[in-house]
């Protein structure tokens, strides 16, 4: 099938590539011209045949917006619009009524993989109705894993990203516990080889996971990670997960702690936050603030 992409970067790029590897067209807008297949929204849109399919990666909020607006004043009655970015899931709700009104269908989707989706697949979430869904069916399996896992129909608007959202808080909680681990055995005389250790953890324990071997990913390329400062920033997603818990009267405390652990970690050069901070850079090529003094 035919599918508009707006956004390609480290994500959307990726993403592009994976869907074109399945066999279907993929016309990319991004605002960056050697990224970009076409050079205006109005232009992606006349390239493809009706009914027409548009999947948005672009920043969540003000971004994104812009985005719907503009693409409401340009799609036809049983078009559909896939938000495959961070949004908040209330924003979802906003935008399926803004483009249900003009007979647009709209369908969101969280997306996990980071940098390793190209070659894995990604993880998919999503929220919407069933004819909506079945009209981006194609290119939900072409992004997903093989296999029978990785992609859910979560529910109704706003599901996937929600479904997304909490998911993000999970691994908040996750790679916090690591880190603290990791800090607590660089700490003591009596351990000798912290990165051998959490080597040793990667078979036949129940931390096991692909985050764990992403540590050991960056405790080989520096095994005290020396090179890093102990910064990390947040998505937003941390922050929403806490607060939709707060209005569900749901405790979630390892999820909160980890949160404000990364609010503590941009007072002070946090060790454990050094983990956390590569954990980011491993899976998400999000970038990382270096230990070395800035010239």
């Amino acid at each position: 099938m035919e599918l508009g992409l707006i956004g390609l970067g480290k994500m959307g790029g990726n993403m592009r590539e994976r869907i074109r590897r399945a066999g279907h067209t993929v016309i990319g807008y991004d605002r960056n011209p050697d990224l970009a297949d076409v050079h205006s929204l109005q232009e992606l849109v006349s390239k493809l045949k009706g009914p027409r399919a548009i999947w948005v990666m672009v920043p969540a909020g003000a971004p994104t917006q812009a985005t719907i607006d503009e693409l409401a004043a340009l799609l036809s009655p049983g078009d559909v619009v896939v938000d495959g970015g961070n949004s908040r899931w209330t924003d979802d709700e906003k935008h399926a009524v803004e483009l249900g009104i003009k007979g647009i269908g709209f369908v969101d989707c969280g997306v996990s993989g980071g940098v390793w989706g190209l070659e894995n697949g990604y993880a998919l979430m999503y929220g919407g109705t069933p004819e909506h869904v079945a009209q981006v069916q194609p290119i939900l399996d072409a992004l997903k894993p093989e296999g029978d896992f990785g992609s859910v129909h979560a529910g109704k608007v706003g599901a996937g990203h929600f479904a997304k959202m909490v998911h993000n808080g999970i691994e908040y909680a996750m790679m916090q516990a690591y880190a603290e681990g990791w800090e607590l055995l660089e700490k003591v005389d009596s351990v000798t080889d912290v990165r051998e250790v959490f080597r040793s953890w990667q078979e036949g324990t129940v931390i096991r996971s692909w985050l764990l071997d992403l540590a050991v990913n960056a405790l080989d390329a520096d095994e005290h990670l020396d090179r890093l400062r102990g910064f990390a920033e947040d998505s937003g997603e941390g922050r929403w997960t806490v607060e939709a818990a707060i209005n569900h009267a749901v405790p979630l405390p390892a999820i909160t702690a980890s949160l404000f652990a990364r609010f503590a970690s941009r007072q002070d050069d946090s060790p454990q936050m050094k983990m956390v901070a590569a954990l980011r850079n491993q899976f998400g090529g999000h970038s990382v603030e270096s230990s070395e003094p800035k010239k």
